[in-house]
């Protein structure tokens, strides 16, 4: 199996859709995003790539954003990513092969070893790149994960397609003064 079969993309939050840094104050945590990933979350749906985030932790911030890009799987404060993603496999009737994962850290090797297809940011830890099919040129929080999405779109050759059906959505929702959805 290769990058052509891949059917779901699955992505840890803090370190790939995020810079890893949370700041917190009295009320609130902020974690700031990147609008190219935003596009890419976008891309992925017009090229009929499901994703789902999938994260150690629980944030406010987090469930906001996934909400805003309607990302269809959100799991938070999951420690034991591979078990979350072999149930949500067994839902799909998908393989752990026909799944890409994006990951940055210890917690993520597990899942990462056992995808058909393995991501990092650049400064994923080591250990992370030695278990990895490929290293992000683009930093996390900076186009990492759409880097990922174009990768598969282009090998599954649906990159065309999505993009075309970008534009169109994006002018239609011009046309109709509707959100554009980044």
């Amino acid at each position: 199996m290769g990058l052509k079969d891949i059917r779901l993309l699955l992505t840890d939050v803090d370190g790939v859709l995020s810079n890893g840094k949370v700041y917190v104050g009295i009320a609130e945590e902020f974690v700031q995003f990147d609008i190219q990933d935003g596009i890419g979350h976008r891309l992925a749906t017009c090229g009929e790539l499901p994703v789902g985030w999938l994260s150690g932790r629980v944030s406010k911030p987090v469930t906001l954003r996934a909400q805003h890009l309607k990302v269809q799987y959100l799991f938070q404060g999951k420690l034991d990513k591979i078990t979350v993603a072999e149930k949500l496999c067994d839902q799909l009737d998908l393989s752990l092969e026909q799944i890409a994962y994006i990951g940055d850290d210890l917690i993520d090797i597990p899942l990462l070893e056992a995808v058909g297809f393995a991501a990092t940011p650049p400064y994923g830890r080591a250990e992370v790149k030695q278990v990895v099919d490929y290293v992000t040129k683009a930093p996390a929080g900076e186009g990492a994960f759409r880097e990922v999405v174009e990768k598969i779109l282009k090998a599954e050759g649906k990159w065309k397609k999505a993009v075309d059906q970008f534009h169109q959505i994006n002018r239609t929702n011009v046309e109709t003064s509707t959100d554009v959805f980044t």
